[in-house]
């Protein structure tokens, strides 16, 4: 059994404004009804979010791979200029 729309729409409001905190529970049942990973509900940065969502879209061994080819890149990077 679902929430009205009102009450669920000012309840999301609330969480998206930070007045309210969405426990896990709930975060995993809006990520599941955005059709988002829920990594995605807690990104710092929208670079992080669209990150975590691209990975998200890729399959089990697609996502190993493009973190293994990003791993690759920091390596390369420090090795190059000594920093990340």
């Amino acid at each position: 059994m679902g929430l009205p729309q009102e009450t669920a729409a000012v309840r999301i409001n609330r969480y998206e404004k930070a007045v309210h905190d969405a426990d896990l529970a709930t975060a995993r049942r809006i990520a599941e009804a955005l059709g988002v990973p829920l990594a995605f509900l807690y990104a710092e940065t929208d670079t992080m979010a669209e990150a975590i969502l691209t990975l998200g879209l890729l399959s089990k061994p697609e996502q190993r791979k493009a973190v293994a080819d990003l791993k690759a890149r920091l390596t390369e990077s420090v090795a190059t200029h000594g920093k990340v």
